[in-house]
């Protein structure tokens, strides 16, 4: 499982990877030529190696229409490949997203509280 995490890790490292995926989470669906078009440094050929590692990792799927190939993120198999690494530091972050809520609510009661008269006599000064 400590291997897996590495490999996904070192995939997720290239920034050029992560905008890919980034791309496909808020776009949906484009073809190789679309996603090119978005690094106009970087040949096709570069961005189908980028794809190639990114579908070994089942992060990205690919289907055929006619002669182009459409890819698309694989958000379950992100979340699922990520798990095991982020269950290690559960504790840390749920914690931290109880006192947030706890925080959240403490400041809702008090501004539930706060008599609406206060802010109108400051105007009236």
């Amino acid at each position: 499982m400590h291997g897996d995490s590495d490999a996904l890790f070192r995939i997720l490292a290239d920034p050029t990877r992560r905008q890919i995926l980034d791309l496909l989470a808020e776009q949906g669906p484009l073809t190789v030529g679309e996603l090119a078009a978005e690094f106009p440094r970087l040949v096709t050929s570069g961005i189908s190696k980028h794809l190639m590692s990114l579908r070994e990792a089942s992060l990205v799927s690919a289907t055929r229409r006619g002669r182009q190939q459409i890819y698309q993120l694989e958000p379950a198999a992100l979340a699922a490949a990520l798990a095991p690494w982020l269950r290690k530091y559960e504790r840390y972050w749920s914690g931290a997203l109880e006192r947030l809520r706890d925080l959240a609510q403490e400041s809702g009661t008090e501004v539930g509280h706060a008599s609406p008269g206060k802010a109108g006599r400051k105007r009236q000064k």
